[in-house]
């Protein structure tokens, strides 16, 4: 069954990642939660990578409800409910952005095994770039909309998001209620992972893949969602005070693991989005027989379980279905979680997964690098060199052509 695998970070569900082991401990041990217990990093303080744009980097929240559906993982919870990070180009000011609440990282530490190594403070405490209230740069910019792995709170594409808004996107960030181990909503609410609970008593395999088809599926209305209420499709004022930022005609989507698949899902049925990435995701909701109407699609995941011959068939299936320009990356001594902000932060700690031996550091630069050459080059139309084929300065990145 799929929670069988989990903690080898083969599929979605694989998200208690094999903990990161210091290098003098890797040697020493076989057991990576033995070693990384005993690693004192209570001196440590993380921080978000500088972005590379041009531009500051702003961010409000936003509360989102849709009234027009019931939540899917706790129907008695009564209407849908979103929290959105919004990211923008903007001009120095405002008050320092926070990571996440203290609740939110103490949830996320214990679902991740990793409260016996960081303290929720550190986590909660992380250093960002992004700065609250912030005056945004003029002018009509690319929306990108991003969803987080299955039980990871937003916060974890955080250095994605600022990347992205440096370089002139404004980025909508989205929590999905009930599927992250902690997301905090107004009036003190810490919503805790329903969908988990559903997922683990699911009787097999095929059921769980059922579940998370439809979970994807149900991601997919989400974005569907957000992309309405910071435009004038919901028919109503737009929930974002700054929406006038936002170009309408060139959106995109992006998301990991779980939020790679709602990507591909969401383009299937929202023609809006002219662009999507999958970052180590299945595709457990699989892209329709008649392909995405020629629009790209960028799969950027790990060597060792989505390469051709891996163990993940759905992408050499999807990859099959894919009727526009595309590209299959994959990327050596990467894990299920290099695409997210963890082990960046891991990394400043001085530690390291020792099955996913890139740095913190390189997988933080490879999934920004690449995620940007794809929206510059189709939302912008800038052409991008790095994308036709492999790079000496990354030549950890393989181009996969099944």
């Amino acid at each position: 069954m799929i929670r069988t695998r989990r903690n080898a970070a083969i599929v979605l569900l694989s998200l208690t990642m094999t903990l990161p082991v210091p290098a003098a401990a890797a040697a020493t041990t076989s057991s990576p939660a033995a070693a990384t217990s005993s690693t004192d990093t209570s001196d440590v303080r993380f921080a978000i990578p500088r972005p590379t744009g041009q531009y500051e980097v702003g961010r409000d929240t936003l509360h989102l409800v849709d009234g027009n559906r019931r939540d899917l993982w706790l129907p008695t919870a009564g209407a849908r409910e979103l929290m959105v990070s919004m990211y923008y180009p903007a001009h120095a000011g405002g008050s320092a952005a926070p990571y996440m609440a203290i609740d939110e990282a103490r949830l996320l530490l214990k679902g991740q095994k990793l409260d016996s190594v960081f303290k929720a403070e550190q986590l909660a405490g992380v250093h960002t770039n992004a700065h609250v209230g912030a005056r945004p740069v003029s002018g009509k910019h690319p929306l990108v909309v991003l969803s987080p792995g299955f039980t990871l709170n937003r916060a974890t594409l955080t250095t994605l998001a600022e990347e992205l808004a440096s370089k002139g996107y404004v980025v909508a960030l989205v929590d999905h209620a009930y599927e992250s181990f902690g997301t905090t909503f107004p009036g003190g609410r810490t919503l805790t992972c329903v969908a988990c609970e559903t997922v683990e008593k699911a009787p097999s395999d095929e059921a769980e893949k059922k579940l998370m088809a439809k979970a994807a599926a149900n991601r997919a209305a989400d974005l569907s969602f957000v992309i309405d209420q910071l435009t004038h499709a919901a028919g109503s004022a737009p929930a974002w005070k700054r929406w006038k930022m936002i170009d309408p005609r060139r959106i995109g989507a992006a998301g990991h693991s779980l939020g790679g698949n709602a990507t591909a899902s969401v383009m299937a049925t929202d023609h809006r989005i002219r662009a999507g990435v999958n970052m180590d995701g299945t595709f457990f909701a699989p892209i329709p027989t008649s392909g995405l109407g020629q629009r790209p699609f960028l799969m950027l995941g790990t060597k060792a379980q989505h390469s051709p011959d891996s163990i993940d068939p759905t992408w050499l299936r999807d990859w099959r279905r894919l009727d526009g320009w595309k590209r299959w990356l994959t990327v050596a001594g990467s894990g299920h979680f290099t695409f997210i902000d963890l082990p960046i932060l891991g990394g400043q700690a001085g530690i390291t997964d020792p099955t996913a031996p890139l740095s913190g550091e390189r997988s933080g630069e490879i999934t920004t690098s690449y995620v940007d050459a794809f929206f510059d080059q189709h939302l912008h139309g800038e052409h991008q060199p790095l994308l036709d084929g492999p790079s000496p300065a990354n030549p950890e990145v393989a181009f996969q052509n099944p």
